[in-house]
């Protein structure tokens, strides 16, 4: 019998075939590491300009509910806060009785206790009834008209405000207890309901934008202006969003004629990369 001749690679040949390999798969990752880089990258990008979009829109929707002239911003160090008084409901006072029943007005000559409004609360059930709530008429953001004195222009803290419909169509009745006179008319008759301050903080150190809400009000927002503060007055924070780089408010508060002007600029950053937006919210400040 004839042996057959055996038949295989040699080492030279195999050697060359992984030198080969490696330089095939070197190229199609030079290929396709650019576009998942790429994908990569712009991934992220979506993320921070979505973190930073949906902020700027939490706050301005918040600043736009505002009391008018309630607006106030600070600046200490890497900190920067918004406070508002944060308006729930909304809607014109009866200036003048229907005939018979001076009951359903608002007397702004003294201490009044029940009064009717022109068109109906839509924002809450009714029947409400609260003595965590404000109502507030004619704040202007001045001494004597400021609703951050607590005083003239809103009721005082733990005042039994009830909303129910009235058996005139198209009303609401209003009490409030103990009765709170109200120093000044609102030209346009409007009263707004209150569920109390809110503040934006945002902490450059931490790299966070919180929402504080639920603590007391105080007529210096200097006492207002921190995390420590807030939390000892017995605000809740919530996270509004991380990776905040930059953080800019300004305030302008126009006059009667001209809406107020609250610019935010916000910058969230990642891997070394940092989106930055800015929006522009008017404020409707006619008391």
């Amino acid at each position: 019998m004839h042996r057959r001749n055996a038949k295989g690679f040699t080492l030279i040949e195999l050697v060359v075939v992984m030198v080969l390999s490696i330089i095939v798969i070197s190229f199609m990752a030079m290929f396709i590491a650019g576009p998942v880089r790429a994908y990569t990258d712009q991934a992220r990008r979506a993320e921070l300009v979505d973190l930073a979009e949906g902020a700027l829109r939490r706050v301005a929707r918040d600043v736009r509910r505002a009391l008018p002239n309630s607006v106030r911003v600070t600046a200490s160090g890497s900190v920067v806060a918004l406070e508002m008084l944060n308006t729930v409901d909304g809607v014109r006072y009866r200036e003048q009785p229907p005939p018979n029943d001076p009951d359903k007005q608002l007397d702004f000559s003294a201490a009044d206790s029940a009064f009717n409004s022109i068109g109906t609360f839509t924002s809450v059930s009714k029947p409400f009834s609260s003595t965590g709530h404000y109502l507030s008429v004619y704040n202007v953001g001045v001494t004597g008209a400021d609703a951050y004195e607590l005083t003239n222009v809103i009721t005082p803290p733990g005042t039994q405000i009830d909303i129910d419909a009235d058996a005139t169509p198209g009303e609401d009745n209003v009490t409030m207890s103990p009765a709170f006179r109200f120093a000044y008319g609102s030209p346009a008759q409007r009263i707004f309901l209150l569920d109390g301050p809110l503040t934006y903080l945002c902490d450059l150190g931490a790299g966070t934008l919180m929402r504080y809400s639920g603590y007391s009000i105080a007529a210096l927002h200097s006492d207002r202006d921190s995390a420590a503060e807030l939390t000892a007055a017995g605000a809740t924070g919530t996270l509004v969003s991380e990776k905040v780089a930059t953080c800019n408010i300004a305030y302008a508060p126009g006059t009667s004629q001209r809406a107020g002007l609250v610019s935010l600029q916000l910058g969230i950053s990642d891997v070394g990369e940092t989106i930055s937006l800015l929006h522009q919210v008017h404020v409707n400040n006619v008391p």
